[in-house]
């Protein structure tokens, strides 16, 4: 692993390559690396001749299987694949990029191990008598466990204290001695996510990473292939060095070079998997070919346990790169079969074990056991540049190959080209009929009697053009035939082998921008419904994607932050998400969703099991937002939460609207004029007990008033 690897590499050391020549070791070691090459290059032919294919009709070429007769004047090639291939690199580009990030984050798992999921602290809660530490063996495990006796731990049965799973942040909260494990309960309660803030850094450093590396332009390279040929391929992680610019205070150049993990793309061309495997995990071997010049063999020597002498006797050796017959047909021009170049081959997969014990290759003690282990082997001009055991844990092939769609005996997919080989095939043959016939029956043809023109004549027609008669009736030397024209027929079948070009690649015209669509799609909802159901094509290329690429390619990245990084901040039970699925959904849609969801987790009753936090980040990813820039952490979402509350009860309460009585000053208001027992009430508080108006207060004696006669307002 590049600059990443351990002080203590088990590789094949730099010495001259005559101390092994007496016994053939080496000799024994390129044999088995070329005998696998060939037998991948040979079992991949039948797929050569696949790409080529898709090649030609990507680019507009005929191959060497179209004859043409010599009454086919036209030479003419509907590049319709190419149209198709760039709809779906666009669209599978824009769907994995349409946050402009890595389509990959990194969670907790659902139970994390080793690191404690939340934990609370609460300043207001009793203190209470500080539990005794647990000691690092328990003599009975029977409560905890569901096992008793012994002192001995099963295997597998872990221990952990508190503090020792607090993970990133352990120093921040070593200091709270009544920090309890769990999420908070209590109003005052302070809740942290000690194994949500180890996966959010995890992310953070392998986006990062992947910026750092440019794999953005890797992955689309790789999704390019994926769509012309049917599969795409790349590798890594290996760590490099990245160079720096950087100007001192003299304006000298003093670049910085820091070693960083990337990944790459590799063409599909160079790529040489085991023939017996359907997939990459079932792969036994992968052999990549390269081809280096000069400078980029000596830029060999300066990378980890390649050997010097060995690449300066292949250099001296001269180069050794000769061409295959596919590379004529992938450039513009012929040249000859030897180029200037260095043919190198990386091997990586599983060698017996007596075989690299035989090149003196040293096995560790816990390796001892197994008879096959992983290597990665350079070999160039009959020489090993290169021997050194898979430095990865666990050792696995640093290849992955995607399929734009599945061949389920193969691990070679299927592209669009492929798709519509045999549609670009008859549109290519109706066209050529269109505008042949076009041309005859756009010009006459000619019969001459010669009996009738002076003999010695030039029988070439052309405007102004005067023949010499010698006899006959006037009009009977020559005449014109005028063919019918037929092209509209020919044009019709071009269309309805478009049409079937649309059917076998799931991309319909009207996606990629053709106009004249009739129909439910001359309305804007009508075209929205086209466009959700041409969509539908790509969700199972996106989801190819996230199970062989982007998912893979999270892991190795975070396999080797826990290997070789030693930051126990980014540590952890953790888990790595592919999100190019999620994508699919239009943004506005999620976002739609998204909002509607918040407002029902908005009700009192359903707060406590809505996990807003995560509510609000993906509702800025649905926007195009970075939600690390637009969001708060938890610790500063905590803060605010607390300032809001502080300035809250410092405000002065708020006065009643204008024109309405204060509150608890309310007379109430009974006028019923029209008798139908709509009075207003007006605004009042309850009466408390020992205030006018309560009913439990104790009764006073009232003075007793005789009834008023009618009309007189005297007693009667």
């Amino acid at each position: 692993m590049e600059d990443y690897t351990e002080d203590k590499q088990f590789a094949l050391d730099d010495k001259d390559e005559d101390a092994f020549q007496e016994d053939k070791v080496v000799d024994a070691m390129i044999t088995y690396v070329m005998e696998r090459y060939t037998k991948a290059e040979d079992s991949r032919r039948i797929d050569e001749e696949r790409w080529l294919r898709a090649y030609r009709n990507y680019r507009g070429i005929y191959g060497p299987d179209v004859q043409f007769t010599e009454t086919e004047k036209s030479r003419v090639f509907i590049k319709v694949t190419k149209t198709k291939v760039l709809a779906a690199y666009n669209q599978i580009t824009d769907v994995l990029f349409s946050n402009n990030t890595f389509p990959i984050s990194i969670e907790p798992s659902v139970l994390p191990e080793g690191i404690v999921d939340s934990v609370h602290f609460d300043p207001k809660a009793p203190k209470e008598e500080q539990a005794t530490k647990m000691p690092p063996i328990i003599k009975s495990m029977e409560s905890l466990y569901g096992y008793g006796g012994g002192d001995r731990l099963p295997p597998g049965a872990t221990i952990y204290s508190l503090m020792d799973r607090l993970g990133p942040l352990k120093e921040s909260l070593s200091k709270m001695p009544d920090l309890k494990e769990g999420p908070g309960v209590t109003p005052s309660a302070i809740t942290f996510f000690p194994a949500q803030v180890a996966a959010k850094r995890m992310e953070k450093k392998i986006m990062d990473q992947l910026d750092e590396s440019n794999a953005s332009k890797q992955l689309r390279s790789t999704a390019f292939e994926m769509a012309l040929f049917g599969t795409g391929v790349m590798k890594g992680p290996f760590a490099t060095d990245k160079e720096y610019p950087n100007w001192d205070e003299d304006g000298e150049y003093n670049p910085t070079i820091k070693t960083v993990p990337s990944t790459s793309h590799v063409s599909v061309w160079n790529f040489y998997p085991d023939p017996d495997a359907n997939n990459m995990d079932e792969a036994e071997y992968i052999v990549e070919r390269h081809k280096l010049s000069r400078s980029q063999m000596r830029a060999l020597k300066k990378r980890p346990f390649f050997r010097t002498n060995v690449i300066d006797e292949v250099i001296d050796l001269g180069e050794s790169y000769y061409k295959k017959y596919w590379e004529d047909d992938l450039s513009d021009y012929q040249v000859d079969k030897g180029v200037d170049r260095f043919e190198v081959l990386e091997f990586w997969g599983a060698v017996d074990k007596e075989l690299l014990e035989q090149n003196e290759v040293e096995i560790p003690e816990d390796l001892q056991d197994i008879d096959q282990l992983q290597a990665n082997i350079w070999v160039c001009n009959g020489k090993i540049l290169r021997l050194v055991l898979n430095p990865f844990k666990p050792a696995k092939i640093p290849y992955y190959a995607v399929p734009y769609e599945l061949n389920p005996y193969s691990l070679f997919g299927i592209g669009i080209a492929e798709n519509m080989d045999d549609t670009q095939t008859l549109m290519n043959g109706f066209m050529r009929m269109a505008v042949d016939n076009a041309v005859l029956s756009g010009n006459l043809i000619f019969e001459v009697d010669e009996t009738n023109l002076v003999p010695g004549q030039d029988l070439s027609v052309y405007p102004g053009k005067v023949f010499r008669r010698q006899g006959g009736a006037p009009g009977q030397g020559i005449f014109g035939t005028k063919f019918p024209n037929v092209s509209n027929e020919n044009m019709q079948l071009f269309d309805k082998a478009r049409v079937l070009a649309d059917e076998s690649t799931g991309f319909p015209s009207f996606a990629h921008g053709q106009t004249g669509v009739m129909g439910v799609g001359r309305t804007a909802s009508g075209i929205s419904m086209l466009m959700n159901a041409a969509s539908g094509s790509i969700k199972t290329v996106i989801k190819n994607t996230d199970d062989y690429l982007l998912r893979p390619i999270g892991e190795a990245f975070f396999s080797f932050n826990m290997q070789f990084d030693y930051d126990p901040d980014i540590k952890g039970d953790l888990e790595v998400k592919a999100r190019g699925t999620e994508s699919l959904m239009a943004n506005e849609v999620r976002s739609q969703r998204l909002m509607q969801f918040l407002q029902v987790a908005s009700n009192p009753a359903l707060m406590p099991f809505a996990k807003f936090p995560y509510i609000i980040r993906e509702i800025a990813k649905s926007m195009e937002l970075d939600p690390d820039k637009v969001t708060n952490s938890l610790e500063e979402a905590a803060r605010q939460a607390e300032l809001m509350k502080q300035q809250q009860a410092m405000q002065p309460p708020a006065p009643p609207p204008q024109g309405q009585q204060p509150q608890g000053q309310g007379v109430p208001n009974v006028a019923d004029t029209a008798g139908t027992g709509g009075g207003n009430i007006g605004i009042g508080q309850v009466p408390v007990p020992g205030e006018q108006g309560f009913t439990g207060n104790e009764q006073q004696p009232t003075e007793q008033v005789p009834p008023q006669a009618e009309g007189t307002g005297q007693p009667t």
